[in-house]
């Protein structure tokens, strides 16, 4: 069990990184022409991709990158929780 809760964690922890990663790019490179990019846009599209579509559009602001942390952030809690250490 320990060893699942591990990769939980590690790609949890994958994921949040590839997200700030993610929106920090964006301000260089919006549509992910660079090969960093698009590693980034493909790795992160199955989390931002179906919470854009929930939210609301608020302008020229993208949330979806924060609320997707916020949800990582929670699973973290819970999977702690779940498996305390």
């Amino acid at each position: 069990m320990v060893f699942i809760f591990n990769i939980l964690s590690f790609l949890l922890l994958a994921m949040q990184f590839a997200i700030i990663g993610r929106a920090l790019f964006s301000w260089f490179d919006p549509t992910g022409r660079t090969p960093i990019g698009a590693i980034l846009i493909k790795i992160t599209d199955p989390i931002i991709v179906p919470i854009r579509r929930v939210l609301p559009s608020a302008g020229f602001m993208d949330f979806s990158p924060l609320v997707a942390l916020l949800i990582i952030f929670i699973l973290q809690k819970l999977l702690s929780s779940t498996f305390p250490t």
